[in-house]
């Protein structure tokens, strides 16, 4: 008899961001299927007797290919386990969850969802930086800023420069110089501030403050890593520095 998959968001990181559907699921899993950016603290919280099997990808080394992470849920669950898939995020925020239940679907494998805080709002809440704020910003687009087989980014620079929206860039730290060159072409101020959070909400949380026009040259110097997320727009302004993450780097404009 074919067990099922809880596709679990984790969330950014900080044990206390799960929701109670994701740590039910989790607690009932057999089996737990977990990526890298999965903190110790989330994946301490599964079941004694759970198997854990590791499938985190790193930027350019993935040593569990996504193919082959889709075989393992299948094999899984038709060995009659309920299998936690915990992801880092949300599944279904650029990270491949809604591949990998149509995969299972298909197969005739049941597939429950457990969503999870994206690293945006994660890095929201720590930061105190609003996605939106009424003067500000009246929309949100949330971008990823690297492309599968590190394919040349394709993005619509004109609806991303809107000044009256926040951009936030996910997986950007490689591309980040282009896409803030691509955001000025079609005329988004280098003056616009951009906040960077790397680890959001962990105790490893670091910030640097830049500004679009000197964000490339910042991020090299401070020599940011994955999982970094950008903030780009006017509620940047409203970051007030909190002594509780470590500040890379302070803007001078």
């Amino acid at each position: 008899m074919s067990g099922k998959v809880f596709l679990i968001g984790a969330g950014p990181g900080d044990p206390e961001l799960l929701t109670l559907r994701a740590l039910r699921m989790l607690q009932q899993a057999d089996v737990v299927v977990y990526d890298r950016l999965v903190s110790d603290d989330i994946l301490a919280l599964h079941a004694d007797a759970a198997q854990l099997i590791p499938v985190g990808k790193a930027p350019k080394c993935h040593t569990v290919p996504q193919d082959r992470i889709n075989e393992i849920l299948l094999e899984q669950a038709r060995a009659g386990h309920n299998v936690a898939r915990l992801k880092g995020g949300d599944p279904m925020v650029f990270g491949r969850g809604s591949e990998e239940a149509a995969y299972l679907i298909a197969r005739g494998v049941a597939v429950e969802y457990a969503p999870g805080i994206t690293a945006a709002q994660g890095a929201s809440s720590s930061t105190g930086v609003p996605l939106t704020h009424r003067g500000l910003a009246t929309s949100v687009q949330f971008v990823t800023g690297h492309r599968q087989a590190d394919k040349v980014l394709d993005l619509d620079w004109k609806r991303l420069a809107d000044p009256d929206s926040t951009v936030v860039i996910y997986m950007g730290v490689a591309n980040i110089g282009q896409i803030a060159m691509g955001l000025m072409t079609e005329n988004l101020p280098g003056s616009t501030p951009v906040l960077a959070v790397s680890n959001a909400t962990t105790p490893d949380e670091c910030r640097l403050l830049s500004r679009l026009d000197r964000i490339a040259t910042d991020a090299r110097t401070a020599a940011l890593r994955a999982p970094t997320l950008f903030i780009i727009g006017s509620v940047v302004s409203l970051y007030a520095q909190q002594p509780l993450a470590r500040v890379l780097e302070q803007s001078h404009g």
